[in-house]
C-alpha cells in the first residue's frame, strides 16, 4: 500500500515537483538574503571597534537589528513576517511569500556568518593596503572580499544549508516542496515511506551543495595549493 502511494505520487510527477520547489525556493532565497546579508555584514565589520571605519553607535544599533532577529525562532519569524509578505506581494499565501519571509528570517544569519568570515582576514593586510594609500572602498573590494573569499564561500555553502531547513519549515505556511510532500502526503496520510524518501532526497541535495562547495572552497583557498 506505501509503495503504491508512491508510485502514484512519482508517475504524477509530484515528488519531481517537489524536488524542483525545494531547489527553486533555496536558491532564490540564498541569492537574496545574500544581497542584503552580506553588505550588512561588510558594515559589521568596517564599523567593528577593530573596523576599517570604528562607529560604535553604528555598529551597536545594526548588531542588535541583526541579533534580535537571530534570536526569534525561524518558524515563529517567519509566521510574524507574513505581513510583510502580503504588504510586498498583496499575498500572504504561496511560494512567493513565502520566500519573502525566509529570505527576512535569512538575511540576518547571513550577515553574521559574512562578518564572521571578514575578521578571519589579517589585520596585517588590511594595514599593507592602507600603507599603499588605497581607499577604503578599494580596500573591501580588492583586498578584504578576495583574501576572504575561501572563508565566504565556506560560509554561503553552511548558510544555503540552513535555509534549505528553512524551507522545510515553509511549507506549514504554505509553501511547496519536499517539506510540504513529507507533511500532507507523508505524515498526515501515515505514509512513512513517503516522510523518509523527502528525507533522503533533502539529505542527497545536501550533500551536493556541501560537494559543490568544499570543491569551490579548495580551488580559491591558496593555502590549499
Amino acid at each position: 500500500m506505501a509503495t503504491e502511494y508512491f508510485v502514484k505520487l512519482w508517475d504524477n510527477n509530484i515528488i519531481q515537483l517537489g524536488i524542483w520547489q525545494t531547489v527553486y525556493m533555496t536558491a532564490l532565497t540564498t541569492i537574496f538574503a545574500y544581497l542584503i546579508g552580506l553588505p550588512l555584514g561588510v558594515i559589521l565589520w568596517a564599523t567593528d571597534k577593530d573596523g576599517l571605519h570604528p562607529n560604535k553607535g553604528v555598529n551597536t544599533v545594526l548588531g542588535f537589528i541583526v541579533n534580535f532577529f537571530r534570536s526569534i525562532p525561524a518558524v515563529i519569524l517567519m509566521v510574524a513576517m507574513i505581513p510583510a509578505a502580503k504588504l510586498l506581494l498583496g499575498t500572504s499565501t504561496g511560494n512567493g511569500a513565502v520566500i519573502v519571509t525566509l529570505i527576512i528570517a535569512a538575511a540576518p544569519y547571513v550577515a553574521r556568518m559574512v562578518e564572521s568570515s571578514l575578521k578571519e582576514v589579517p589585520a596585517g593586510v588590511i594595514e599593507a593596503a592602507q600603507a599603499m594609500g588605497c581607499t577604503n572602498f578599494q580596500i573591501i573590494w580588492h583586498v578584504l572580499l578576495p583574501e576572504a573569499k575561501p572563508s565566504l564561500i565556506s560560509g554561503c555553502v553552511i548558510s544555503t544549508v540552513t535555509i534549505l531547513s528553512y524551507t522545510a519549515l515553509a511549507a506549514t505556511l504554505g509553501g511547496t516542496g519536499l517539506g510540504q510532500i513529507a507533511i500532507i502526503h507523508g505524515h498526515q496520510r501515515s505514509q512513512k515511506l513517503v516522510v523518509w524518501v523527502c528525507v533522503l532526497l533533502i539529505v542527497v541535495i545536501v550533500q551536493l551543495i556541501q560537494i559543490v562547495g568544499t570543491t569551490v572552497v579548495r580551488k580559491t583557498d591558496k593555502r590549499a595549493r
